[in-house]
């Protein structure tokens, strides 16, 4: 039946899915793959069927094959809307009244709209100050409850968790909770739809390590649906200044200029190290300044704009390469939010140049002075 999704040789080609299919929702085209949940309380904005655009400066840097999977095209511009689709229509069908989630801002957004699709109320706990100003818009304007705290993310869980312990109409939505998981692992079915095979590397910024955890579960049961004979080797990386993961220990205080990756004690560590380790991948860290730089090149090169956290696949691949580690095959990047999520970044390291007269004179010499 058009629109629907079977584990079957030649009925994976991505050309071949119906643009209506490729945003129906994850839910709907990956059922089978999915928790159980009634028609009635599903709740989707679209979400999913984002596209694997071929970067052909980045791999000239990286030595590889480049490919960047694009979750800022999802509806509330990042790839958590992948994971609330699934969590918040469980929601719907256990009765919940209410969500609660804490947030670093990509989250709280996607929960906000869920919930608002769904009818229920979001609480989302979130550090305070520490919220980009694209992603605190979409709280406000879904209608949620913030609760800002004099604490990290870390500190937000915490009560997070507790409140939904002690209510049993409040859904908690962070990826903690395993349909979330179960939802963003669709990306890695598109991902190997797209390619009609796994790639050699999957490259990805880690915060709180849910997302690297949901790509490698897709990949493992894609490889044992006999759809591929391996899965691709997992290539997490954080940045420098929230990196838990690569120093071997919590960060009280994590700071980074990516700030839908400062977290410093992330809830799904030990299943994000399963996956390095079953995968033959790679966990490290690279520094603002190339995150930076990373985000900076793929807008003006490739054409895609993406938030600082999203740059940090990027960043690493370009890192090792410069190391003398480039890989070799197809790397394929993922690219987790768009750039308007954050765009205060990219103010801060531009600025607007002095108006010229408004004659043909002026504007042809500055002109003439870029081009020469």
């Amino acid at each position: 039946m058009p629109g629907t999704f079977s584990f079957e040789k030649g009925a994976s080609r991505f050309q071949m899915i119906e643009a209506q299919a490729a945003r129906q929702g994850v839910i709907k085209r990956y059922r089978e793959r999915l928790p159980e949940i009634p028609e009635a309380a599903i709740v989707s904005i679209g979400e999913g069927g984002t596209p694997l655009i071929e970067a052909p400066r980045i791999s000239e840097r990286a030595g590889a094959s480049v490919y960047l999977k694009f979750e800022g095209l999802n509806p509330t511009a990042s790839f958590k809307d992948r994971g609330m689709t699934v969590a918040m229509s469980r929601a719907v069908a256990d009765g919940n009244l209410a969500c609660i989630c804490a947030s670093t801002g990509n989250t709280a957004a996607s929960a906000a709209a869920y919930a608002a699709r769904a009818g229920i109320e979001c609480f989302v706990i979130v550090p305070a100050g520490k919220i980009a100003s694209g992603k605190s818009v979409q709280i406000l304007a879904h209608g949620a409850k913030i609760v800002q705290i004099e604490g990290n993310f870390d500190a937000a869980l915490k009560l997070c968790r507790r409140i939904a312990e002690e209510r049993d109409d409040v859904a908690l939505v962070n990826s903690v909770n395993p349909d979330r998981i179960e939802g963003q692992k669709t990306a890695a079915f598109e991902v190997c739809e797209a390619m009609d095979q796994p790639p050699d590397v999957l490259a990805l910024p880690v915060g709180n390590a849910g997302n690297i955890t949901a790509y490698w579960k897709g990949f493992k049961e894609w490889r044992k649906s006999g759809l591929a004979d391996r899965a691709p080797r997992m290539f997490g990386f954080q940045a420098e200044g929230a990196s838990p993961l690569v120093a071997g220990h919590d960060f009280d205080n994590p700071e980074t200029v990516a700030s839908a990756i400062r977290i410093g004690s992330p809830a799904s560590k030990e299943d994000a190290l399963t996956a390095v380790r079953e995968s033959g991948g790679l966990i490290e860290s690279v520094t603002d300044e190339e995150i930076l730089d990373a985000q900076a090149l793929l807008a003006r090169e490739e054409g895609v704009f993406c938030e600082p956290a999203s740059a940090a696949g990027v960043a690493g691949l370009l890192k090792l390469a410069r190391e003398g580690h480039g890989q070799e095959g197809i790397a394929v990047c993922v690219l987790t939010g768009h750039g308007l999520k954050d765009p205060q970044a990219v103010v801060e390291r531009s600025h607007l140049p002095e108006p010229v007269p408004a004659t043909f004179e002026a504007v042809g010499r500055y002109i003439e002075r870029v081009l020469s």
